[in-house]
């Protein structure tokens, strides 16, 4: 999948602003007016699915490209594994943050590859900041800035200026609050990643675990002492951060996944690398 890529890219400020109008209303739709069918086609049974935006206003869930690197920017992958762990609507804000995310990597792709210089990029993120984002649209956020907005212009003089300024403030704030939520996800507890519970076994170093029943220690090292790492070959070791893959249902250290325990929290079923990377197209 190429996102909507071809030969006539934009190559102007307007254009790609035109560009990225178009993908942001294809996704929009998606997430509002035709929810119902975006909803049924992100079957968490099926394999990591993306949504992407097109420049005619279209959307479509799609596996991912397979060409590496992709021709442009791929979206979130994996938004299907999600849907039925959260509610409908912490997950369809979800989704909208991370395709506002998407959206931004687009347009600053074709920014770079057609050579925008400081004033052509502040004048594409001006126009875009302009408008409310996906997330902003989808949770309602716009509605509430505009209508602060309304209130603001019914004051007068000096302080109906100072009130503009704050709601000015406000939506860039609003703005750049999405971008750390899309860029640092891990930080922000409330929403969970794009992934299933998986079957996980934490075990904390003795020094931290003085709690732990001595019964549940040695259930533990019964169920893990024959098991071994199914990417480094080793033993189980009691010390260690170890996560179970529900797809070949073998044990993997931590490290050799790059799964972190605090990672692992948000998981509700894990699939290992070589698992996740066979995308057989139905």
């Amino acid at each position: 999948m190429d996102g909507g890529a071809h030969n006539n890219s934009p190559r102007t400020v307007e254009e790609v602003f035109k560009d990225f109008k178009g993908r942001r209303n294809g996704l929009i739709k998606a997430l509002t007016t035709d929810v119902e069918d975006f909803f049924q086609q992100c079957d968490p049974d099926k394999e990591n699915l993306c949504l992407y935006g097109f420049p005619s206003e279209q959307w479509e869930v799609n596996l991912p490209a397979e060409e590496v690197p992709p021709e442009l920017p791929e979206p979130a992958l994996g938004i299907n594994f999600a849907r039925d762990g959260m509610q409908e609507k912490d997950w369809l804000a979800l989704v909208a943050v991370h395709s506002d995310a998407w959206l931004l990597s687009v347009a600053f792709y074709f920014g770079a590859r057609f050579g925008f210089d400081k004033a052509d990029r502040k004048r594409l993120f001006n126009m875009i900041n302009d408008l409310p984002t996906v997330f902003e649209v989808v949770t309602g956020a716009s509605k509430k800035q505009v209508k602060d907005k309304s209130s603001v212009t019914n004051h007068s003089g000096s302080k109906s200026k100072s009130n503009s300024k704050a709601v000015k403030k406000l939506s860039f704030s609003s703005f750049w609050k999405t971008w750390i939520l899309l860029t640092h996800p891990y930080e922000f507890t409330k929403y969970s990643l794009f992934s299933r519970h998986s079957k996980i076994t934490k075990v904390q170093p003795k020094d931290e675990d003085e709690g732990l029943d001595v019964e549940e220690e040695e259930e533990e090292e019964e169920e893990h002492g024959e098991a071994f790492c199914g990417a480094c070959g080793e033993n189980y070791g009691a010390d260690e951060f170890w996560i179970f893959c529900d797809m070949c249902e073998r044990w993997f250290h931590g490290k050799c996944v790059k799964i972190t325990p605090a990672r692992a929290e948000h998981i509700k079923q894990y699939k290992c690398p070589s698992c996740s990377n066979k995308r057989a197209r139905p």
